[in-house]
């Protein structure tokens, strides 16, 4: 996460020339616009639309620029990470800022960030064998190897797939299914959905889990 008073924005009520300057000049995809202060943040502009917008257009307006600015999207601070991805999956957002409870302005953050921080999590927590055996997606589901042990898997994700009787991910659909599945086939295992995404030599080799409901309690810091 960007802290707050590391965020690049436009105070929209700058100079004209000096706001066309630093769209020119931003290093970045995304910038916020704000009215005299961060704490009245209005919109979020996608730099990339403007430098068109200038280039197409034989006057390039403050309004035009206000037009083409999308609407701000918020993320309550203390969110778990398995929650911010898929919501901003589903809002098919790419950054957003961090408001705490009192609707303050914390930070910013992108599905980068946040990608970032649950595998570096995720790599740290487990065994270099399970880091190399899963892959987190932005969309909240987690690509395993069938070999990876189903036990590391629940402790390193917090989820509840059965233990009991099998050790790998591979052991605990052959047994929910008592057979071996093709490529395509999909299967509900307590509250997770999994894909059958390769099976070589009578044994699945790679599956997607996405889980019901997110589980996973860590909190972006």
């Amino acid at each position: 996460m960007v802290p707050r008073n590391e965020i690049i924005g436009i105070d929209i009520n700058d100079d004209w020339k000096s706001i066309e300057r630093q769209l020119t000049h931003s290093p970045h995809g995304r910038i916020v616009l704000y009215r005299d202060s961060l704490d009245d943040a209005i919109s979020m502009l996608r730099v990339r639309e403007a430098w068109r917008l200038m280039a197409e257009k034989k006057e390039f307006t403050k309004e035009m620029m206000l037009r083409a600015a999308d609407e701000i999207y918020y993320v309550p601070e203390g969110t778990p990470l398995s929650t911010q991805l898929i919501k901003f999956q589903r809002n098919k957002k790419k950054v957003g800022l961090v408001v705490n409870e009192y609707g303050d302005i914390q930070g910013l953050v992108t599905v980068e960030d946040i990608l970032e921080e649950i595998v570096g999590d995720f790599t740290t927590s487990m065994s270099p064998t399970l880091a190399e055996e899963v892959t987190p997606q932005n969309d909240g589901s987690v690509i395993i190897d069938g070999t990876a042990n189903v036990r590391e898997i629940n402790k390193a994700f917090n989820w509840h797939l059965p233990e009991d009787d099998a050790r790998t991910v591979n052991g605990v659909i052959l047994e929910a299914l008592e057979e071996i599945p093709v490529a395509g086939t999909r299967v509900r295992i307590e509250q997770y959905d999994i894909d059958i995404l390769d099976v070589q030599e009578n044994m699945i080799k790679q599956v997607k889990v996405v889980p019901v409901k997110p589980l996973r309690e860590s909190v972006a810091e």
